[in-house]
Order: C-alpha cells, then structure tokens, then sequence
C-alpha cells in the first residue's frame, strides 16, 4: 500500500474515520507478508514507507493536502469532546497526531532529494510543504494535549466549555480554508486566516480575564485546567496563522512577516 494512499482526504465523522483505520489495518495485515520481504531485500525503511525509489514534489504535496485535512479532522473530533465526551472521539484525536508525525518524516527524509529534480517555482512550493507540515504536526500535537485534558476532566463549567468550543470552532474553519488556499493558491483564503487568528486571541483573553478577576477561580484545578486548554488552542491559532502567512509568502513571493524590499528613489 502506498503511504498517502493509506491517510483518505475528505471531511470525516468519528465513525466514519474509525471505520478508515480499520479498513487501513485489514490492508496492512493482508500486504504484511510482502513488507516483510521487501524489508529483507532493504526496500523498505522506517514505518513500513518506501525507502528507495524517487519521490516526486507533486506526491509531496499531495501529503501535504492530506496533512491539512489530517489536523483538520483532529480539531473537528475535539469539538465532539468538548460537546460529548467520548473515547472514540479521543482516540480518533490520537491516531490523526500519529499520521501527523508519520507525514512530517516522511516529507522531512524525502523532500531533500526531490527539490533537486524540480524547477524554482516547485522548488518553493516543496519548502511550503516543509513549513506547512511542520506546523501541522505541531497543531496536531496541541489537540493531542486538550483532548487528554478533557479526558481527565470529565465536565466543565458550561461557560467555560462554550470559550473552547468557540476557539476550537474558528480553528476548524482556518485549517479548512489553508487547506483550500494551498490546493488552489488562493489569496483571499490566506488573508481570512489571518483575520480570523484574531477572533481565537479575543476568546482566549475572555477566558484569562474572567478566572483571573475570580479569587476562588484562581485557586482552582479545574480553573487552571481550563486557562491551559485556552493557552493551547490559541497557540493552534498561531501556528495556523504561520500556514497563512507561508501562504501568502508562497503566492506573492515574500512572506507577510519580511516584505520586499523597496527600490530607493534618486
């Protein structure tokens, strides 16, 4: 099985990503005896993905889509945690910060040898892979966080879970339109991004002025709890906010944090 082939795009429900994994390991196991094989004969390297063998930048950034949808899809079942706690929800949170890690590799050891084939213009858009995804990974990592948080804390102040959900419900739409802009290079869905990184500070802050003016909240674990899950989805933000800005860079050929330069008038 090829490795992005195993990781499907496409918005999906916990049921229907759980239902992914489960057809991904029958596959596995059933191709498990050729891996076997071509590991003797040094054709497969870590993970079971392909260790020879040249790797185009149109495959790279093909994973790097699905990589989008990937951290996409975590956000989506950690908006179910907040609403419903559920072990499905949460272990489907796990196996997306898994992939995460598993693209980050393989784009990390594949694409040094694959931005030598290609042209500038591929050349660039191969280095976005490589922000994009580190980014992702890390996005992917941060939900990880929140969703063990919530499992250790079966309920919480229903003010307090409206914040999150908000937060979580704003990062959904800015990993939902970097993953449009990337696929399409649009410039109108990068510049939402970055506005709407704004829209998760603002809920955040809410949240830290309101356990902060509360004395008794401010001794509180689950206060605490709430004002760490708050800190790490506002961190998501900023890390989807640098895919925005890595996109812009990509279409305008600067980034938005280092403009060109301008040509001095005489």
């Amino acid at each position: 099985m090829n490795f992005h082939e195993s990781i499907s795009p496409g918005r999906f429900s916990l049921l229907t990503r759980l239902s992914h994994c489960a057809d991904y390991n029958s596959n596995r196991s059933s191709g498990l005896r050729s891996n076997m094989q071509a590991r003797k004969n040094g054709d497969l390297g870590r993970g079971g993905l392909r260790a020879k063998g040249y790797t185009s930048h149109t495959e790279l950034t093909k994973m790097t889509l699905k990589a989008c949808l990937i951290a996409r899809d975590a956000v989506s079942n950690m908006r179910e945690l907040f609403t419903t706690p559920s072990r499905i929800a949460f272990l489907a949170i796990r196996d997306c910060e898994k992939e995460l890690d598993q693209i980050e590799r393989y784009i990390d050891e594949h694409l040094p040898d694959a931005i030598t084939q290609v042209s500038e213009l591929e050349a660039r858009k191969l280095l976005a892979c490589l922000k994009f995804i580190t980014d992702l990974e890390r996005i992917g990592d941060l939900v990880l966080g929140v969703a063990q948080r919530l499992q250790s804390r079966r309920s919480l102040p229903q003010r307090d879970t409206d914040g999150l959900a908000q937060m979580a419900a704003v990062l959904y739409e800015m990993l939902e339109r970097i993953h449009a802009g990337f696929a399409s290079l649009d410039l109108e869905s990068a510049t939402r991004v970055l506005r709407a990184d704004a829209e998760v500070d603002r809920i955040c802050h809410a949240l830290f002025r309101k356990h902060l003016a509360d004395s008794s909240a401010r001794r509180s674990p689950l206060s605490f709890e709430v004002l760490l899950m708050a800190q790490a989805l506002e961190r998501a933000g900023d890390h989807a906010k640098n895919l925005a800005e890595e996109l812009l860079g990509l279409i305008e050929g600067h980034t938005a944090r280092h403009p060109p330069k301008r040509t001095p008038t005489l």
